[in-house]
């Protein structure tokens, strides 16, 4: 099955390289033109144009690992696809739920600092996606730092109760960027949970 690796906010293809190569991976690795130090392209302005440039690769059963804001694109692709898309692998994302009450900061102004030609339409408001959550079946990890103030533990707690196949994992110590300064564990329960096979239910004679 084909695995697609969405960076957050950041943009860069190579984001997700790191943990892949760990896990001995490999799949379709993507970036976000305007987003991060990526050159911009026309077609692309706004989430929803992200949504459209995964669906290219949408046509055959896929698994997606996505981080952050690449999260939401993963939850609307298998909103979209349904009986495409059989694995998810999300980390500290919003995952679409609405993040005021669950005590997120605000991560713009840092993100605008460092990438201060980056598209403004990254920071317009994100559509609540939670009514949509329970219609997701597949299985889903979910991977949360605990130290993360963008994506506190609250926001993996909500998604975890949204999403029926759910397993929530908090890695001690790990903040926002837990790919990068816990490859290792990321990479391990990343392929603990894309490995995993189902053990066939044993009949049952009446």
């Amino acid at each position: 099955m084909k695995t697609l690796f969405l960076p957050g906010a950041s943009g860069s293809a190579s984001f997700w390289r790191p943990v892949a190569t760990q896990a001995g991976l490999d799949g379709v690795f993507f970036g976000w033109p305007g987003l991060g130090a990526e050159p911009p392209r026309q077609d692309v302005d706004g989430l929803d144009d992200l949504v459209a440039l995964v669906a290219t690769e949408i046509r055959e059963p896929v698994a997606i690992v996505a981080q952050s804001m690449g999260g939401i694109i993963a939850i609307k692709v298998a909103l979209a696809f349904p009986d495409l898309v059989k694995n998810l692998v999300l980390t500290v994302t919003s995952g679409g739920v609405p993040m005021v009450d669950l005590g997120g900061s605000d991560w713009r102004p840092d993100y605008f600092r460092a990438f201060p030609r980056a598209a403004k339409w990254i920071a317009d408001p994100v559509a609540d996606l939670s009514s949509g959550l329970p219609s997701i079946r597949v299985p889903v990890l979910l991977l949360w730092g605990d130290s993360d103030s963008i994506s506190p533990v609250a926001v993996g707690k909500r998604l975890a109760a949204l999403l029926p196949n759910a397993r929530l994992c908090i890695l001690l110590g790990a903040n926002h960027d837990l790919a990068q300064t816990h490859v290792r564990a990321v990479a391990d329960e990343i392929r603990r949970h894309l490995m995993a096979v189902v053990a066939p239910q044993p009949l049952v004679n009446d």
